[in-house]
């Protein structure tokens, strides 16, 4: 990093050194946008090894002290849903910007205390919508954006995670605090699927919901979600499952004129729209293109395979834009109205009034 870059970076910190930690710190680790002045966990093991890890200044256990002394310029809080909120409004009253990992908060009243809280303060307040900035995403907003897909009219969000036969969400010795988010296991998940419905059908009137749990035990509250959400004559679907396969992340725009399609997990873009050869052989056209983008797909993500990448590819896109957007004094990518829509989607979710 040049001097002078050094001058105009952000001092960045980092509360949580769990899964999701490794992409933020590589990112500030990375960026001349930033400057890595502080890392918090309650594990001092954890701390020290993600502090000399990704080259940050200092490794803290309580995250209150990183505040008083490195005094950051935004605060990156990446613990449990649970205590987003008091750590927010402690990063707040300190000076600085929050990106707050999903669900920013449980429950929809708890969001709308936050960012009233974050105006009083007038500092910045942001929910990680990482997923929004894949590439596959970006180009189907493209297609919606320049008409090739026409007026936006259905939308289906899937997602397929094998979450109860192994791994932290299915330890019942030692279970995650996510399981007591008021939809459970499932509630962690719901807000990635919510913004990006909310991305193509920008809002809702009403929702329907059936939740289950075809598993059975205490552990899991909910293992499935099927939901349909209305706006006018538009609808989207939502989908969850924890015992489907393969695992999936597949999101569907249906247009007045075509369709596009795409798997975060696999990333490729599908689209059946006209073509230029007409109507007739407009079929034809479209199943040889979706070969080629399936089969080039295909070496992509072999190729992201050997390279360990992970489908976390937009987050680093949002971080950039965000941190630019501080620099500038500016509203950041994800403001209040991306946020507070998809806060308010996952409460109509998982309200009982909606469940049938």
């Amino acid at each position: 990093m040049t001097k002078n870059n050094q001058e105009l970076a952000l001092k960045a910190a980092v509360i949580g050194t769990g899964l999701i930690s490794k992409e933020h710190l590589s990112f500030l680790a990375n960026s001349d946008r930033a400057r890595l002045v502080g890392v918090c966990d309650l594990s001092p093991a954890a701390a020290n090894y993600a502090t000399q890890r990704f080259g940050a200044e200092a490794s803290y256990t309580n995250y209150q002290q990183m505040l008083e002394e490195a005094k950051p310029d935004v605060v990156h809080i990446l613990t449990p849903p649970h205590i987003h909120k008091k750590m927010s409004m402690d990063s707040l009253s300190a000076g600085a910007h929050v990106i707050c990992e999903k669900p920013i908060t449980p429950t929809y009243d708890e969001f709308k205390e936050l960012w009233s809280f974050a105006q009083q303060c007038d500092r910045r307040l942001l929910e990680s919508q990482n997923y929004r900035f894949n590439q596959p995403i970006l180009e189907i907003e493209k297609l919606v954006r320049d008409g090739t897909l026409g007026e936006v009219q259905e939308v289906e969000v899937r997602m397929a995670l094998d979450i109860r036969s192994g791994g932290r969400y299915a330890d019942e010795n030692l279970p995650s605090p996510v399981h007591k988010l008021p939809a459970g296991v499932i509630h962690d998940f719901i807000t990635h699927l919510s913004y990006l419905a909310l991305l193509f059908i920008p809002d809702f009137d009403r929702v329907k919901a059936a939740w289950n749990n075809h598993g059975g035990g205490d552990l899991f509250k909910y293992d499935d979600l099927d939901a349909l959400v209305f706006s006018g004559t538009k609808h989207t679907r939502i989908r969850f499952s924890a015992y489907t396969q393969p695992d999936c992340f597949s999101v569907f725009v249906r247009g007045s004129k075509g369709y596009a399609e795409a798997d975060l997990f696999q990333p490729y873009v599908r689209c059946m729209i006209p073509r230029s050869v007409g109507k007739q052989l407009s079929p034809l056209a479209n199943q040889f293109s979706g070969g080629w983008t399936l089969m080039n797909a295909s070496f992509k993500n072999f190729r992201r395979k050997l390279l360990q990448q992970t489908p976390y590819e937009g987050l680093h896109r949002m971080l950039d834009e965000t941190y630019r957007a501080l620099q500038e004094n500016r509203e950041p990518p994800i403001g209040f109205e991306e946020i507070e829509k998809t806060s308010r989607l996952v409460n109509a979710l998982v309200a009982e009034e909606n469940h049938i």
